[in-house]
């Protein structure tokens, strides 16, 4: 809850909109972060009139908020889950934005030799079997829903690793890479939160490419018909925009240090 309010504050102060005029976007830690939100919004607010007030916490969070009914649309990361949301009657349809991918940093010197590895079932063998340590999120985000996933491919179950080479954060991915930056450990980010963070130290991108790192962000409007309290107008004003050619156009033209961090698919 602290989260919350600290979010809706930070994003809200300066704000003269009416409420028929805010929407509240429960999002992720990834489009915080990067500076997307930052960069796109004021553009949404001069297009459509609405002032966008945003809540950044993982996508699982971002989904509890949602069915709570503390949020007007969604913008997240992590497809079945999304998918699960909407059959439930919390959303009216989820539609594809855009695309980036999940990378494996760590210590520069690479003791586990990930970067030696085919594909991310053998990057997780190796961290597996080395005496190293891995930070996970272990916070139900998007991203945390996918390293899950990736140990399952690997047919591995983290938990049975020590915890000295396993350890679960409970935070976002900035306060994770800082961690693993302390501990010398591996860990996994999407790649947006990675260009843009500045506190690197040791850590080096040591593995990408694979197929099964692909990272899809989807956007929901919350239903109106389960909360009638919801800004219906607003958040459908969202959904055309950010699937539409202005919303794409500025997702695609976002860059930090001249590397687009984001690519538009939407579907719609």
């Amino acid at each position: 809850m602290k989260a919350l309010i600290f979010s809706l504050i930070a994003f809200s102060l300066g704000c003269a909109a009416t409420a028929d005029e805010r929407i509240i976007i429960q999002s992720t830690t990834s489009t915080q972060n990067s500076g997307l939100l930052a960069e796109i919004l004021p553009k949404f607010k001069e297009d459509t009139g609405f002032q966008a007030l945003v809540v950044a916490v993982g996508t699982g969070q971002a989904l509890r908020n949602a069915r709570n009914g503390d949020g007007d649309v969604l913008l997240v990361h992590a497809k079945p889950v999304e998918e699960e949301f909407v059959a439930q009657g919390y959303g009216v349809e989820r539609f594809d934005v855009m695309y980036n991918d999940f990378v494996i940093v760590g210590p520069s010197e690479d003791p586990a030799e990930v970067s030696k590895s085919q594909n991310v079932k053998e990057v997780l063998e190796r961290i597996s079997s080395a005496n190293v340590m891995f930070i996970s999120r272990g916070d139900d985000s998007g991203t945390h829903m996918a390293e899950r996933r990736l140990w399952g491919l690997a047919d591995l179950d983290p938990s049975e690793l020590s915890r000295k080479n396993y350890r679960e954060n409970g935070s976002g991915m900035g306060a994770t890479l800082n961690m693993a930056a302390a501990l010398n450990g591996y860990t996994m980010s999407d790649r947006a939160t990675w260009i843009s963070f500045g506190n690197k130290q040791n850590l080096k991108l040591l593995f990408e490419g694979d197929p099964p790192l692909f990272n899809q962000y989807g956007v929901i409007a919350v239903n109106p018909d389960k909360f009638p309290h919801i800004n219906s107008e607003g958040a459908q004003a969202f959904v055309g925009w950010i699937t539409g050619e202005q919303g794409q156009s500025a997702i695609g033209a976002f860059r930090r240090g001249g590397e687009q961090l984001f690519f538009p698919n939407a579907s719609r």
